[in-house]
């Protein structure tokens, strides 16, 4: 077990949370009231966090909202980073995935630099791609395994096979592989709310790795489902994203009291679900098919 995992878990512990809020931000969305620039934006970030950092297991920025505001957006996040409790993990969406050389810059850029906790990556180009990454033990590598937008499909979904071994869906191959690179305990697989029939197959493979779940709330993805067949034997190791039904439940001036409510709200949907699963698993009742 990595020491993000174990970050990870004491958190989510400690909090009763599986809540992981996306920092996704929006200029065009931010309350009118703060004004505008980079002093309003990091108001905002900061007024969030403040709001649901009892609520949540981590948080997860996007880079590509905060790199397309130029050097004020770098700056922007380094400061968003400040803020964040230092127990809390922090995850970078980035979906990095170039050749070593290329890769070990992001790693060490993602890492060293920034300082976040766990980062997003592709294996379209195999582990020498990701090795950078995944050398960084104490660090979480989630592997884009079925993302939750529609067209992930077109290749995601393609059967594949081995010389003399039956076809299986590419995900899973990427599943069955990501196990293989778990060497020290830090990889995690990224998984869609919005595909609840694959999510259950690919927890069944890989029944002890984290698992980012994005695409509930705005992406309509099915909470039930995504808890029962997200979490671990135990109830754990799901990280279930949400960002704009979080962090725009109101564009008022009561948009952190607001954030809060949906977060908190969140999460007692989650632990209902998760909680009514541990009590059926306890009394020997199969699990439904999704």
């Amino acid at each position: 077990m990595s020491l993000f995992e174990e970050k990870l878990l004491d958190v989510s512990r400690r909090r009763s949370s599986l809540v992981c809020v996306g920092l996704d931000i929006d200029p065009h969305r931010v309350p009118p009231h703060l004004g505008t620039g980079p002093k309003a934006l990091l108001a905002f970030n900061r007024s969030i966090i403040e709001a649901t950092a009892d609520l949540v297991c981590a948080y997860k920025p996007n880079l590509a909202f905060y790199e397309a505001l130029g050097l004020e957006g770098w700056a922007l996040l380094r400061a968003t980073l400040a803020v964040i409790p230092q127990d809390t993990p922090v995850i970078a969406d980035a979906k990095r995935g170039d050749v070593g050389n290329t890769a070990t810059a992001y790693a060490h850029a993602v890492f060293e630099d920034l300082g976040f906790d766990a980062v997003t990556v592709s294996p379209y180009l195999g582990e020498d791609a990701l090795l950078p990454f995944l050398e960084w033990k104490d660090k979480g590598i989630f592997v884009l395994c079925k993302t939750s937008n529609p067209g992930s499909a077109e290749f995601q979904d393609l059967l594949v096979a081995a010389p003399g071994a039956e076809p299986r869906p590419l995900y899973e191959v990427v599943a069955s592989r990501v196990l293989h690179w778990n060497r020290h305990g830090n990889c995690g697989l990224v998984v869609g709310a919005t595909y609840p029939t694959q999510l259950q197959r690919i927890r069944q493979m890989a029944p002890e790795l984290p698992i980012l779940i994005p695409g509930v709330g705005a992406q309509a993805g099915d909470l039930e489902a995504t808890v029962r067949y997200g979490v671990d034997e135990h109830g754990q190791r799901a990280i279930i994203n949400s960002a704009r039904g979080i962090i725009y439940a109101s564009t008022g001036r009561d948009f952190a009291y607001a954030a809060r409510q949906a977060a908190k709200e969140l999460r007692e949907a989650i632990n209902r679900v998760r909680f009514a699963r541990e009590e059926a698993t306890q009394a020997g009742e199969p699990e439904d098919e999704p």
